[in-house]
């Protein structure tokens, strides 16, 4: 947000001191926006090692409710619970950020939205890897055009741990990987190809070592103007595959490793008459003979500067009536459908038809 000025901090308690929830009070106590007044957690022990850390506990939800110092909530809960904190917490006159994923479905999604419009509150969720930079030089690559038509464009995130073994592994609270990750790599996606429809999606999910939810999965969009975008998650993969690669009609551009800066190289020269057979062991080819330096140019799309800190700016600037919110209700709502359509792919075996709109 480039040189942040606030009119006024606004006061947050965060909800859940469990991973992020630690995560988020790290950030909040950095924060030039927020002034964190403490946290809730239900297991005491959490309580405890908050004080610990120097961190004020409530000592109940509705303690934190009542609290008129409190102007809005960060939910870091089970995703279960996303829905009934949020919708309570915004009829007791709170503004709230939610983790993703937002909850469960798109009819529990409208609830949310209705229950913001009903008592005039902010409600949005932590797209927190809309600052990745692997994301951002990608999504750069694409708006310039110098690859030409992009056709082809892949997202991967893959380890070698398994599913976590907490309620992430469990449906009833809204556990797998595509409401973990898969939430967060559609948002990227959709925010590279800005400029697309989706027309179906075809899923195929893996249950490698849990078989109540996804510990993995294989998501294909097919855009409209033909191109598909392959969004992949993997958590039995020992060797991982490039984290971003881009093709189109004049280049392609990759990201191998989220640390790395993007390497694109682009045509210079289509023609064919000088190419120089590879040789094999057991034959040649023509067709797949690398190019050189006559034919091609390469250069490489810098890491840029991206400052997470600007999510929470952004929210607070919203409450003060100075900005409006960058991830925004129909967004939410477009990517809750893309899962949704996502698992039922998986359930049918087939690809599946979604009514999508740029939003």
């Amino acid at each position: 947000m480039g040189n942040w000025t606030v009119n006024q901090k606004r006061n947050v308690v965060v909800i859940g001191y469990g991973g992020m929830g630690g995560w988020h009070t790290r950030y909040l106590k950095e924060s030039d926006a927020a002034n964190l007044l403490g946290i809730y957690d239900i297991k005491p022990e959490r309580c405890a090692l908050a004080k610990e850390n120097g961190i004020h506990a409530y000592d109940s939800w509705e303690q934190v409710l009542a609290d008129e110092q409190v102007d809005f909530v960060t939910l870091a809960v089970p995703n279960e619970l996303h829905k009934p904190l949020a919708i309570a917490a915004m009829a007791a006159g709170k503004h709230v950020i939610s983790e993703k994923p937002v909850t469960l479905s798109s009819t529990d999604l409208q609830e949310i939205f209705d229950a913001s419009a009903k008592y005039g509150r902010l409600f949005t969720t932590h797209q927190n890897r809309r600052w990745d930079c692997d994301y951002l030089m990608m999504k750069q690559a694409y708006a310039s055009g110098e690859l030409g038509k992009v056709f082809q464009i892949e997202s991967r995130i893959q380890g070698s741990r398994g599913i976590p073994g907490d309620w992430r592994g469990k449906k009833e609270h809204g556990g797998g990987m595509i409401l973990d990750w898969g939430v967060h790599l559609i948002d990227q996606m959709l925010g590279i190809v800005y400029d697309k429809k989706i027309e179906k999606v075809y899923c195929r999910c893996d249950h490698l070592t849990n078989d109540e939810v996804d510990d993995g999965f294989r998501l294909d969009l097919y855009f409209e103007d033909d191109l598909t975008a392959r969004i992949e998650v993997g958590t039995s993969h020992f060797i991982q595959m490039p984290r971003f690669y881009m093709a189109g009609m004049e280049g392609a551009a990759m990201v191998n490793d989220w640390r790395e800066n993007c390497r694109v190289v682009c045509c210079t020269d289509h023609t064919e008459k000088d190419v120089k057979p590879v040789v094999t062991a057991a034959g040649l080819t023509k067709t797949m003979a690398p190019r050189d330096e006559k034919t091609t140019h390469e250069h490489e799309i810098v890491r840029p500067d991206s400052d997470v800190h600007d999510f929470y700016r952004n929210f607070v600037a919203t409450i003060n009536g100075d900005a409006t919110q960058i991830v925004t209700h129909p967004q939410l709502m477009r990517v809750m459908k893309i899962m949704e359509a996502a698992f039922a792919s998986d359930a049918a075996g087939k690809p599946v038809e979604i009514d999508d709109k740029i939003v």
